[in-house]
């Protein structure tokens, strides 16, 4: 029974912007499955669902993964508008930002999930991107540059 109703659950806000607890529940309802405000509560928890923000400005319940999908392309987004310049030496690109930006700067580049990054430090102005060698800062400064063209 729990499964079945977790699995309408995650069908139902796929195909749906469900923004209230109150709201999944009568989806629930509607596909005949009775359920109470505590066990919509219960079942969010255990399927770890978050509150994404809809391009409408409304708000939706949604994987933790898509959520973080979602994340990362507001990310990107602000990368794009806050990075200055992009430069390297040796194995570590400096990626110079308006004041205040590194920090999201930093997390974009984390949210990528690039294979050559072994991490990432921030500042107020400027994140340096640690790779394993100069030939991949190379490649990944490209790639960054690319991305804010």
């Amino acid at each position: 029974m729990k499964n079945e109703r977790q699995a309408a659950i995650l069908s139902i806000i796929e195909n749906r912007d469900i923004e209230t607890q109150e709201d999944l529940a009568e989806a629930l309802r509607a596909n005949g499955i009775t359920v109470t405000q505590a066990t919509v509560s219960r079942d969010i928890k255990e399927l770890r669902l978050l509150k994404v923000l809809t391009p409408r400005g409304t708000y939706k319940y949604a994987l933790a993964d898509k959520a973080q999908h979602a994340m990362s392309d507001r990310f990107v987004q602000i990368f794009v508008a806050t990075v200055i310049s992009i430069e390297y030496a040796q194995n570590i690109v400096v990626i110079k930002t308006i004041p205040a930006s590194a920090n999201v700067a930093a997390e974009a580049v984390d949210g990528m999930h690039l294979k050559e990054v072994l991490g990432t430090m921030a500042g107020d102005n400027t994140v340096l991107v640690i790779v394993h060698n100069e030939t991949e800062a190379q490649t990944i400064s490209e790639h960054f540059r690319k991305i804010i063209k």
